[in-house]
Formats: structure tokens, sequence, C-alpha cells
């Protein structure tokens, strides 16, 4: 069950193997904190996050970096709009960042370098580059010479020939960055400061960095010089990526990364998300809508993430739908955990409030469900093909649900049962799939299982006395209240309807 991941660099699978055995240094570009986070960012964090989490769950040690972007001409756009600052503006959108991500559910990162805390190491770089010929200053800008670089076009498979042919039409003479140029196709390092603009001191006078060597410089303040897996979205492939990677490999002649992994784009109804369509969805509007965060962890996961997805009411509804299958039987446990007799213990599974976490329980080996989990998810992440493990578990846990509800038994063994639940837990929580427990234990009128069982003890009291309608008028309220009692020659069950 060798995990094997698509090699954007390569165009193929390969077997993933790391730098030093057993750990794994990843690098994802993070967002530009110049507004709220979106739908495809969601999409990216939750792939991103969901791929450490496994990494982590088949014995890798993660070292997790995720970046800032907080330079850049949309955040200075937007402070001038506001009458505000580029610190300020990204501040805010960093904090609403975190705001949003602790609601769907994703784990923080090891780091978050920003490109204002970088600042040393990227006018280094941009040093090394000048002192090896890839770099030349040009009235205060810096710029980076493309065709110095002999492998440039390798990640995205783009040839200069080419680009210059479908270029020429486009290119504007007159533009003061070109005449600043050698060549069209080199990009800026450097760029020297404009009036009104935040600066900052450099060998080249005062300015601010370019976007691509700000991630090059981080990966390697963070990371080292070559790191196992760079991550992003496609539209990062190029020039982004591409020009990391000439920046970084031009200095220190080795590669900047191992495997380079990319999460396909969403759209919305079929089209491109922007603002001009109305389509434009923020992960905050949606969740404030009532839409379920873990719903949305979920339609994300049921695409490969390499593919494009197409984000409709449809989609998020049979992905809320498919996670109120995952949801009952992650709370079997609780539900129906006593009565059947299972020995859960107090600090393992967190039964009582708040999420259940992944539990520290060892299984037996071999363990069939996990490993058809790890075969299939092995293949390139294949978190669609591991969500099938996971629904079986579920509503195998949901029908024996039903059956102890209303005939007092399992057909299955409280054991085996047990151990069901246990693999489905331990396999949403690799996933980022948790479920609240007591907000689901209780009825719209707050009725606890505890109050419940009271009310049942109360009416079978009314019975032994023959007070049949004290006996009614209880059943009667807790119809009512969604809740069916059954009588049988064992006693009195009950369910929430």
């Amino acid at each position: 069950m060798t995990l094997t991941l698509y090699n954007t660099l390569t165009r193929r699978q390969e077997p993933f193997e790391t730098l030093v055995a057993g750990k794994v240094k990843m690098y994802y570009c993070g967002v530009t904190v110049y507004d709220y986070c979106h739908l495809g960012h969601a999409r990216a964090c939750i792939v991103w996050d969901v791929i450490r989490r496994y990494l982590q769950f088949i014995g890798y040690e993660v070292r997790y970096i995720q970046n800032f972007t907080d330079i850049d001409d949309k955040i200075l756009n937007r402070a001038c709009v506001e009458h505000s600052s580029m610190e300020a503006v990204a501040d805010r959108f960093i904090k609403a960042y975190f705001e949003d991500m602790a609601r769907l559910g994703i784990k923080e990162a090891d780091e978050y370098p920003r490109a204002t805390h970088t600042m040393n190491g990227i006018q280094r770089l941009i040093h090394e580059l000048e002192n090896k010929g890839f770099a030349y200053p040009s009235d205060g800008d810096v710029y980076y010479a493309v065709r110095q670089f002999a492998e440039y076009g390798k990640l995205s498979g783009r040839k200069l020939e080419d680009m210059q042919a479908g270029k020429s039409d486009r290119v504007n003479v007159d533009d003061p960055e070109y005449q600043r140029k050698k060549d069209p196709f080199d990009f800026a390092l450097w760029k020297a400061a404009k009036p009104g603009e935040p600066a900052w001191e450099s060998p080249w006078g005062a300015g601010r960095p370019g976007w691509h060597i700000e991630c090059s410089a981080m990966v390697r303040d963070r990371l080292g010089e070559t790191i196992d897996i760079h991550a992003g979205g496609a539209d990062l492939i190029f020039p982004h990526h591409e020009n990391e990677i000439a920046q970084s490999e031009a200095v220190t002649g080795k590669p900047l990364a191992r495997y380079w992994l990319h999460n396909g784009m969403v759209k919305v109804d079929g089209e491109k998300m922007s603002k001009s369509l109305g389509n434009f969805t923020t992960i905050r509007e949606l969740l404030d809508r009532g839409v379920d965060p873990m719903a949305v962890r979920l339609f994300v996961l049921t695409a490969q993430y390499r593919t494009p997805i197409d984000f409709t009411d449809e989609a998020i509804a049979a992905a809320t739908n498919g996670w109120h299958t995952i949801k009952e039987g992650l709370l079997f446990g609780y539900q129906y955990g006593k009565k059947l007799g299972w020995d859960l213990g107090t600090g393992d599974w967190g039964l009582g409030t708040g999420n259940i976490p992944i539990p520290s329980t060892q299984y037996p080996v071999p363990n069939p469900d996990i490993e058809r989990f790890q075969e299939v998810v092995n293949n390139d992440f294949n978190f669609p093909g591991g969500l099938t493990v996971l629904f079986e578990l579920a509503k195998e846990l949901r029908r024996e649900g039903n059956i102890l509800v209303h005939e007092g038994k399992t057909e299955t063994s409280a054991e085996e049962l047990q151990l069901q639940w246990q693999t489905l837990v331990t396999l949403a929580g690799v996933l980022g799939l948790e479920a609240e427990i007591e907000a689901e234990t209780q009825t719209s009128n707050g009725l606890s299982d505890a109050e419940i069982e009271a009310k049942i003890q109360q009416r079978q009291e009314a019975r032994k006395g023959k007070n049949f309608a004290e006996s009614d008028r209880i059943r009667d309220e807790l119809q009512a209240q969604g809740i069916t009692l059954i009588d049988s020659r064992d006693g009195t069950r009950w369910h929430r309807n």
C-alpha cells in the first residue's frame, strides 16, 4: 500500500519518498489578505488540511508551513479606499482568516510566515541572484533574467518561444516597466517605491518585493533549500510556482520541491466564480446561511482534489444529507454505548460536550476497514474512495441503532459494533469530520437523555399504581416533543423521531 502522488512537475504519478525518512516538509501558498476568504480558499485549505492529517495518520511527522501574502497592490488599493494602511488591512483579514478556518475545522499550520516579516531573507535571495547573473537592477527595480535559467517552463510545460509568439501583439512598449526590462519575459524581484506607498530600504533603494520572490524566501527561511511537498491552487502553476522554481533553483542548484501538488478550481453553477457575475460567495456568508461546516468539508472531499468542482445548491444539499448519515454513525457510541455495555473510559473519547476526538484505542491488526481506507487513499489521495468506507460503517451503525431501538437488541455483537464505531471515529477524524455531541442529545425543548429516562421512570411508577391516565399523559407529552416510546416484555425503549 505505497502512497503514490501525481507530481505536476513530472506529469505522472510517483511513489512518495521523503528527503528524510518519516518526515515531511510541506509548504502551501496561502492567501493574499485583502478580503474575506471565498469558496476557492475553502476548498484549498480543506484539501491541504486533510492531506496533512492523512500523512500524519500513516505515520509521518509533518512540518506544515502556510504563508500570508501581506504586500500586494490589492491590499494597497483597499487601504487607499478605506483611508487605512496596508498593515491594518492585512491584520484585519488575517484575523478573519483564522475565524473562518476555525469554523471549517482547519488545523492551524505549524507556522504562518508573512512577507513583511521575511524582508531580510527576501533581500538576501535577490542579492544572491544578482551575484550569479540571474538578476539585474534597473532604475530602482530589480528584475529576474528569465532566459538565463535554462529550465524555465519545466513546471507549466510552457516554452518561451511559444509564449513570445502569443505575447507580441499585447506588449505595450510605452509601459515604463516594459522599458526598464531587458526582456519582456523578465519579472520583478524588487519594485522601486512609489509616492505614498509603504517601502523598505534595500541596496537598490527604497521599495518592496515582488510577489514571487516572497514565497521563495519564506520556503528557504522556514524549511530549507529543498522541501518534500509544495502545494497550491492550479491557478498558481504559472507564473507563480514557475517563477519560484527559477528563483530558488538558480541560487541553490537544488530542486525546490520533490513533489508539486495542485488542487482544482471551484466553479459556481458551472461558471467561474467572480464578483462581476454575482456568484462570489465568501466562507462566512455560506456558513451564516446555515450550511453545516462539516457538509462543506464533505462536499470538497467528494471530488478528487486535482479536478474542478462545481458548487451548486444541489451539491451542497447532497453533501448535507451525506453528512447527516456520517454524523449518525459518529454519535452511535454516545447514544447506545452504555446500553451495549461498552467501557468507553473518560479521556480517550471526550463523551459529554464538544467534539469527538480521534481515539487512542489500539486496534486489532489487521483492521480490514482501515486497510481498505488506506489502500484507496494511497492512490493520489483518493478521498472520495475513502469516504465509501466511512459511509458503509455509518450506515451499518445506523441500521443497528434502529434495530436496538425497536427490538431491544442488535444483530451484531457489542464488541464488533464498538470496533466499527471506533474505526469510523478515527477515519472521520483523519478527514476532519467531527460531530457535536451536546447539540445532538437534546430536542428543541432541551430534553436530555437523562431527562427522558426520568420521564419514563415516572410513567412506569404511574403504571404500577394503575394510574393509566397519568401514564398516557407522560407518553403523549414525550411524543409531542419528538420522543416515541415502545413497550415490550423487556421494558420500555425510546427513540427520537
